[in-house]
């Protein structure tokens, strides 16, 4: 037992090591964050979350859960008036050999690339320490947005690179601009090496600024989120384009595919402002703004 840190660590009957949070045994000036009672499930449950395979399980696992709700508003919802609505380009469908071509690239790269990372990091990358503490709510949301500031500037440039230079774009990123018609599961839709570096850099964004593993955590599962809303192909009322600004969204990232020198950045258009690559999207309902008229 650890009376300065208010937890003690347990070995359960089934081998299930984790620690137990104990406030009443902190020095009485640490001030707990309100994320601490999720963070104690991490605590309860350390053998698992300190695990080299536990950030790749939240990562992966976190994509193909989003994929779900917009695969059926894709399939299911084909004839709902409100989807239509929404949809970017309400006159083309999403079909099964589309979607289908994507999800075999998507468990074939999951199969052959990122199942040995996933192995060879349990052999050579050590269990992650865990703080006992939580990090503050300010600290969390902070870094979450600085590293997806740093992810998007790091996909921003590599983005730009394998545009500009043809053997790059022709020989890897030309994978992800075969799809006719965007969906969700374009978002997966990659090159190996393409698959290697977002992957590289939406681990590396979060150790960048220097994140609590809560944090690194939340940032993989709202990256996840972003990924499959930006192919998502619809502009609902909801989504973080319509309320934050210089965040581009589904919209700005099918215009990309459509024209593909412009709107670089996936998440945010500061840099597309500055170097005029942004260019304005199509709207719910098909509807071209007069901004994108004028292009």
């Amino acid at each position: 037992m650890n009376l300065d840190s208010g937890a003690f660590c347990v070995q359960s009957s089934d081998n299930r090591g984790g620690c137990v949070f104990n406030a009443s045994l902190l020095a009485p000036d640490v001030e707990l964050s309100l994320l601490q009672p999720v963070w104690n499930l991490a605590l309860e449950n350390a053998s698992y979350c300190r695990s080299p395979l536990f950030p790749i399980v939240v990562g992966v696992g976190s994509f193909f859960l989003f994929t779900i709700p917009f695969t059926v508003i894709d399939f299911a919802g084909r004839d709902w008036r409100w989807a239509k609505r929404y949809r970017i380009h309400p006159e083309t469908a999403v079909t099964w050999p589309a979607v289908r071509g994507a999800v075999a690239l998507t468990l074939w790269n999951q199969v052959l690339y990122i199942l040995p990372v996933s192995v060879a990091q349990c052999v050579w990358t050590p269990d992650t320490d865990l703080p006992l503490l939580a990090p503050p709510l300010w600290q969390f949301l902070w870094h979450v947005v600085a590293s997806l500031v740093a992810y998007d500037f790091a996909i921003y440039v590599w983005h730009v690179v394998h545009h500009r230079n043809r053997w790059l774009y022709r020989n890897v990123h030309s994978v992800h601009h075969r799809s006719s018609v965007v969906h969700c599961w374009v978002s997966q839709y990659v090159h190996p090496w393409e698959l290697f570096c977002v992957g590289l850099f939406g681990t590396a964004a979060p150790w960048v600024v220097g994140a609590h593993p809560m944090t690194c955590w939340g940032f993989m599962i709202l990256n996840a989120f972003l990924g499959v809303e930006t192919h998502s192909g619809y502009d609902f009322p909801v989504m973080l384009h319509r309320w934050v600004p210089f965040f581009g969204g589904t919209v700005k990232h099918e215009m990309h595919h459509q024209r593909p020198l412009v709107n670089f950045q996936p998440y945010f258009t500061w840099f597309d402002l500055i170097t005029g690559t942004e260019c304005p999207g199509i709207l719910a309902g098909g509807v071209k703004p007069e901004s994108l008229l004028r292009t």
